[in-house]
């Protein structure tokens, strides 16, 4: 393809890329809709980029269309179309109250529902300004989440309309006080009926309820909704992990459990609901630090409990898993593996005679007289693993899988000695 030189006021100062649909601020500077929509709103600022003065409140009449350099650039396009060129079409207008309220009412009706949340769900995808003026009609928001609720269903529950309504309402990505609002409207229904979604409905729609899932348990101002979380919703967002349906999907559903854990008893329901292997086949290979760290705090919060202990010592890979991550991630995941290992060294009911030869026999006790040698982690987790050592070194001290590094600060340990 021939190189064309693209004139530079074609250029949104923003993007760098030539304009589709190109609006003039009050300051005089025109820029492509998508890219000062996306500065105005999702960056909630109020000031011109490029001469940085501030832009007056007035809403919709902050962008007008700059028709002529529009028109200009689509014949430059089309000139230049035999060099590879493509003709941008012409914007759609945005969005307005009188389609949005004929789109309402459209979907009201049982046999165009699906189509009507189609043709809603196009036009937030459409800009910016589209999604925004979308979110802050609260009819729409209303309604959107009664058809998640079923309460304008009549068919089977999910339904396409309810897997339509489910993405909308996540590609709205709402502020955290119009998701507090939802929460307070439906009084923690909302959590059980997009539970209802993870359950039932495609990989997609599966991957967008965790997502809001997530979005409105942070968003939270108060813990009470999350003591009242049932198992079915535990037993739900960890097959979303156990299933893979998607990275994003699952990096949500962890955080998700990693703000509700603490709470309550539901670090048992997580447990119960098969938290602790999904957990660990998951550590096994995850490449990213984050994410890591994330497992093991979840892990530590259920390690807390009987069986919580019992599941990580009794899995074959448990406690091979967690010790591999110490010194291989960060100083953070490194203190919450040992502080697993800690907790299952402390408590008679799991630190048995197997266990405490199977530490051994997985490089357990080899990682924590390595990371005693080390200053990388904190104070807290080097005491942690001094004690481990100490707790149980009479077993270790004879075996013949310790190198003679390793046997040294096992007894130093045992003696209460630093290394």
């Amino acid at each position: 393809m021939e190189e064309v030189e693209v004139p530079s006021y074609f250029l949104c100062p923003i993007s760098l890329q030539i304009m589709r649909d190109p609006v003039t601020l009050s300051t005089g500077i025109t820029y492509d809709r998508c890219s000062i929509e996306r500065w105005l709103f999702s960056g909630r600022r109020a000031t011109c980029p490029v001469t940085k003065q501030p832009l007056p409140d007035s809403g919709e009449g902050d962008l007008i269309p700059n028709h002529t350099l529009r028109r200009l650039i689509q014949s430059w396009c089309s000139a230049n179309a035999a060099s590879g060129v493509e003709r941008f079409p012409t914007p759609r207008a945005p969005v307005g109250k009188a389609q949005l309220a004929a789109l309402l009412a459209e979907s009201q009706l049982q046999n165009s529902r699906v189509q009507a949340l189609r043709k809603l769900k196009k036009i937030v995808g459409e800009s910016e300004r589209n999604k925004q003026f979308v979110a802050a009609d609260t009819g729409v928001i209303d309604f959107l989440v009664s058809i998640v609720s079923g309460k304008n269903e009549e068919e089977d529950y999910p339904s396409p309309a309810v897997d339509e309504a489910v993405s909308i309402l996540h590609y709205l990505q709402m502020s955290d006080d119009r998701l507090t609002s939802l929460l307070e409207k439906s009084d923690g229904d909302l959590i059980s009926s997009l539970t209802a979604v993870l359950r039932r409905s495609n990989w997609q729609s599966r991957a967008f309820a965790v997502l809001l899932i997530k979005s409105l348990i942070e968003a939270s101002p108060t813990a009470t909704i999350f003591i009242h979380l049932s198992e079915e919703f535990f037993q739900e967002v960890i097959r979303v992990l156990r299933d893979r349906v998607s990275y994003q999907a699952m990096k949500a559903a962890m955080k998700a459990l990693y703000t509700v854990l603490p709470w309550g008893r539901n670090a048992a329901k997580a447990v119960s609901a098969g938290a602790v292997q999904v957990l660990i086949e998951l550590l096994l290979d995850e490449p990213e630090k984050r994410v890591c760290e994330t497992m093991l705090v979840l892990l530590d919060e259920m390690s807390r409990s009987g069986r919580g202990r019992a599941e990580i010592a009794g899995h074959a890979a448990g406690m091979a898993v967690v010790s591999k991550k110490i010194l291989r991630v960060s100083p953070a995941a490194s203190e919450r593996a040992v502080r697993i290992l800690y907790e299952i060294s402390r408590h008679s009911a799991t630190a048995t005679e197997k266990v405490i030869e199977e530490m051994v026999e997985v490089g357990v006790v080899s990682k924590l007289c390595l990371l005693l040698r080390t200053e990388v982690c904190s104070k807290r987790a080097r005491e942690m693993a001094r004690e481990i050592l100490r707790m149980h070194s009479r077993v270790w001290r004879t075996s013949p899988c310790l190198s003679p590094q390793h046997l040294k600060v096992l007894r130093q340990s045992s003696r209460g000695r630093s290394c």
